[in-house]
């Protein structure tokens, strides 16, 4: 490794410019709101705030799995929340889910409604409302939930680590690079030898944990983030490669990776969805 420069940390950080990078301008090491801005509110007892990354698709899939199951209280209406543009950061989301990320749920079913943020626990909470997609049986909850905490613990390593210093940080520097490249390759090398004898992550049952894996797994492999299949050598992934195809075939998935999407392919765009004419 080449040594191009040497950083001394200050005693006390301070934040007094931008980093840098695609996201350097909404970057900030506060939270709460900036501006006024109150959500829009549909006529479904499901509302969703989100954006198509992996973290949104995780629920827009789970949502159009439940209406394809015939679950008609899973009638949604998503509403994008621009995060290049820092619409997470108005007063209404920021009320939604005060960490001011992507998505955000309001059950208005319920009296009073009901906010859920985080991905993993908005699916949690779905599959839990519905009775579907999340195992009975205490053993194989416990391993659906174990791989669905799994995936909330890694992506971080995936997508703030690999992803940012890969793909978006405005210079490529070969340390954090190679560090986060590592524990990528050994996340994928945990999620195929897992796969070696079992159909989906916890058995023959596909279920919440395959959703929020396959929305950041699946979309690596399979090419439809980052650009780095060629890097990351993913084709030695068979196992994975394997359940991600499986998965993305389901028409379900495919149309919950349309919803709030406003990049790609035109057809493959849909930045709002409020019936499911939508996505014909």
């Amino acid at each position: 490794m080449t040594d191009t420069s040497t950083y001394t940390p200050p005693k006390v950080w301070k934040w007094d410019s931008e980093s840098g990078g695609r996201f350097a301008s909404i970057n900030r090491p506060m939270a709460g709101a900036t501006h006024e801005k109150e959500l829009p509110v549909g006529e479904h007892p499901l509302q969703l705030y989100s954006l198509a990354t992996p973290n949104g698709v995780k629920v827009t899939v789970l949502l159009e799995e439940l209406l394809a199951l015939g679950k008609s209280g899973a009638e949604y209406d998503a509403y994008i929340i621009d995060i290049t543009e820092g619409d997470q950061f108005g007063s209404g989301f920021v009320a939604a889910n005060p960490n001011s990320k992507i998505p955000a749920l309001i059950d208005r079913s319920t009296k009073p409604p009901i906010r859920v943020f985080e991905s993993g626990a908005i699916l949690f909470y779905l599959a839990e409302k519905f009775d579907v997609f999340l195992p009975k049986n205490p053993s194989e909850r416990a391993e659906c939930m174990s791989w669905l905490f799994w995936q909330m613990g890694s992506a971080p390593y995936l997508g703030g680590g690999f992803g940012h210093f890969y793909a978006y940080a405005p210079e490529k520097l070969e340390y954090p690079i190679n560090r986060f490249a590592m524990e990528v390759k050994r996340q994928l090398d945990v999620l195929d030898q897992n796969l070696t004898s079992r159909r989906y992550l916890c058995g023959d049952e596909y279920n919440i944990a395959d959703i929020a894996n396959h929305a950041w797994y699946g979309s690596l492999v399979l090419g439809s983030i980052y650009e780095a299949q060629e890097f990351l050598d993913v084709g030695s992934y068979k196992n994975v490669a394997r359940w991600a195809s499986e998965i993305q075939e389901r028409p379900a998935v495919q149309r919950g990776r349309r919803v709030n999407k406003v990049w790609g392919e035109e057809e493959d765009q849909l930045a709002e969805r409020h019936a499911a004419s939508d996505l014909d």
